[in-house]
């Protein structure tokens, strides 16, 4: 059958959902087929003119010169830019449409923010300048990190670490050391079925044995399972909240009071924290430490602007551990970096370091600036405007596509359906598959766990209404596709760069490298693998 998307563009599908595309090249309209830029080049081209160095090298160099050219791709410079820009247009991209990807917070960053992060002295500093050198980089990161400890409600953090699973690593030595200066060995983390994945996995690399507690039927976690687990060899208990379900976990309180009076450390996963930046202080919930990604609630790009950054706040009973360095203010006014040479200034029980430098200042820079722009106002709304969106997808396309918790109340900043109802044989996979060819980044598929065939949707604050509207409609489309049994689902997507791969015999024989050329055979096909 025929389908027609959102737009009212009819494919042209024939009777097995192909695609019809009357094509030799490989190219279709302007997307343009790209080989690789080995299979592009040549030896003999080049981009530069340069000169023949065909001079002795320099005394003691004889040993370092090559024996053959580098297997290197030749090609002129716009062979060069060309075959970049069209591999460009294979990308999707925040700044062509949303990404609906729960508990990821894949929002549109501010140009203001990346404006300031290039400013010189914050994009050309060096982690081995001078300290006298780089106040101003130091000034940034004590404002950043005084605004993270106001909006949670905590005592201090530790802006070292580099991403979210390095900061829940960092909040666990953190509750290991402060067990060790009790003399105390706890060796058990307890983690419910709705947190991140990376929780259990941290924890174990961590050297904690990890134990899991189920969810009700509500999609939180059951206190009552949780306080049983409760004992001496408990060390703390990793929660996500607002959970992976896209639900606030409303006993948090009781939960951390629970693990408190049996001697053990409540972890919070931070990365759902734009869902209650400006509305919830997880400090006043009982939280010991939490990680903030700061990629997703103040807006720096994912994958983009050098490395991640995942501060770590910290309540009173686990700041003596931090780690170092950290940044402080003298006696004489300057600030400086605690370093292990003087750590004894009131931060003497620090389990160590994590990294070498702070190297993320890109990610400090865009933070503070998207929190100072805002705001506490403004970040009141963001969370609002995050959690209205997800409700308005949830409300919008339940009659569509079952959604298992939506009877419990609104959600938080996700929407969570699953693919029950659909027509025999098709699956979550279909619908984000057919997402792809709607022209939309398919959402999060059969995550959480506790949900068979789920669809997480996070659109966060700033997608518009009609934006919204254009999303929910593909959706609802692709649902009653699939409760149709329209088989050119199975086959999607049939416009996007490359057709659906046979993602099993990808992720278990991954060709990683090309291994073409002269006397070498090449890489196996797409059209082995799967894939056209």
């Amino acid at each position: 059958m025929n389908a027609v998307n959102a737009s009212g563009w009819r494919p042209a599908l024939g009777d097995a959902g192909e695609a019809k595309i009357p094509t030799s090249s490989g190219d279709y309209g302007l997307m343009l087929e790209e080989a690789l830029s080995f299979e592009l080049g040549a030896p003999d081209k080049c981009g530069v003119d340069m000169e023949n160095f065909d001079r002795a090298p320099a005394a003691g160099l004889q040993k370092f010169l090559r024996q053959s050219a580098p297997a290197l791709p030749g090609l002129t410079e716009p062979e060069t830019v060309r075959h970049y820009t069209r591999l460009s247009r294979q990308n999707y991209a925040i700044d062509l449409g949303p990404f609906p990807l729960g508990s990821c917070t894949m929002k549109h960053n501010p140009r203001l923010n990346e404006k300031m992060a290039r400013l010189p002295g914050f994009a050309d500093v060096h982690p081995l300048q001078p300290q006298k050198t780089v106040e101003g980089a130091l000034e940034v990161i004590e404002q950043l990190a005084h605004w993270l400890v106001t909006l949670t409600g905590m005592a201090s953090v530790a802006m070292s670490p580099k991403a979210g699973a390095h900061g829940e690593l960092c909040g666990l030595l953190c509750i290991r050391a402060a067990l060790d200066a009790r003399g105390e060995t706890r060796d058990v983390v307890l983690v419910p079925e709705s947190a991140h994945g990376t929780n259990p996995a941290t924890a174990a690399f961590a050297g904690f044995k990890v134990e899991t507690i189920p969810a009700t039927p509500a999609g939180r976690v059951d206190i009552e399972a949780l306080k049983a687990k409760l004992g001496p060899n408990i060390a703390g208990v990793m929660i996500t909240n607002p959970n992976t379900c896209g639900l606030f976990e409303p006993e948090m309180k009781a939960i951390g009071d629970a693990v408190h009076a049996a001697g053990g450390y409540v972890y919070c996963d931070g990365a759902n924290f734009n869902a209650i930046v400006g509305k919830v202080r997880p400090g006043d919930l009982g939280v010991d430490a939490m990680h903030i990604n700061l990629h997703k609630t103040f807006s720096t790009p994912h994958g983009g602007g050098g490395p991640g950054s995942g501060p770590v706040v910290l309540s009173d009973a686990l700041a003596p551990f931090a780690p170092l360095p950290f940044v402080t203010r003298g006696a004489d006014g300057h600030l400086h970096l605690v370093e292990e040479e003087n750590a004894d200034e009131g931060h003497g029980r620090a389990f160590g370091r994590m990294v070498a430098f702070h190297g993320q200042m890109g990610m400090f820079t865009r933070a503070l600036t998207y929190i100072l722009s805002h705001g506490a106002d403004g970040l009141r709304q963001v969370s609002e405007d995050a959690v209205l969106n997800a409700n308005y997808v949830l409300r919008s396309c339940e009659d569509m596509l079952p959604a298992p918790f939506a009877a419990s109340g609104p959600c938080m900043h996700e929407a969570l359906f699953s693919d029950a109802g659909l027509a025999d044989g098709f699956s979550t996979l279909d619908i984000a598959k057919g997402l792809i060819d709607e022209g939309f980044h398919p959402m999060t598929v059969y995550f959480p766990l506790v949900v068979k065939g789920a669809m997480l949707v996070e659109p966060t604050e700033t997608e518009s209404k009609a934006g919204l509207d254009r999303f929910i409609a593909s959706l609802r489309s692709l649902a009653e596709r699939a409760k149709a049994g329209d088989q050119s689902l199975h086959s999607a997507p049939h416009y996007a760069p490359r057709r659906r791969l046979d993602e099993t015999l990808a992720a278990r024989k991954p060709v990683l490298v090309w291994q073409g050329g002269a006397g070498v055979p090449a890489t196996p096909s797409l059209s082995e693998i799967g894939g056209s």
